[in-house]
């Protein structure tokens, strides 16, 4: 009598289906959709052309659309600063108009000065020192 074999082994003959062996995947077409801010809403716009108007790099009054005239001085308030002038309106130029984000709602603003300086540091001026000497920086 043959001796079996330990572990158990079934050959199965290949099915005459393909999904058996290989799942075919049909490639999908996803549109694709911008992505970030594609329009600026209008009450910005009137806060920028606003904030420009003040500043003397537009004139007339503010109107809410991003025109070519808005663009304009925009650009050219960038390019004054020394700041980039292909994406519009730069981070850095609306804080500078006074139109950053306002914090004044935040959970930690009451009773809060974000003009308040840091508190000054509560770590010895020897530990300081040595914290200064073993990351090698001279003071």
């Amino acid at each position: 009598m043959p001796a079996s074999p330990a572990f158990g082994t079934t050959v199965h003959p290949a099915s005459g289906g393909s999904h058996a062996r290989h799942a075919t995947h049909k490639s999908k077409s996803k549109s694709r959709r911008p992505r970030g801010q594609q329009a600026i809403d209008p009450g910005r716009v009137t806060e920028i052309q606003q904030a420009l108007i003040r500043e003397h790099y537009l004139t007339g009054e503010a109107n809410g659309k991003w025109d070519e005239a808005t663009k304009a001085a925009m650009t050219k308030y960038q390019a004054d600063q020394g700041w980039q002038t292909k994406l519009l309106p730069d981070a850095r130029a609306l804080k500078k108009l006074g139109l950053g984000p306002d914090y004044s709602d935040a959970i930690n603003a009451k009773n809060s000065s974000f003009a308040d300086p840091p508190p000054a540091s509560t770590i010895p001026p020897e530990q300081s020192a040595g914290f200064a000497t073993a990351a090698g920086v001279k003071q």
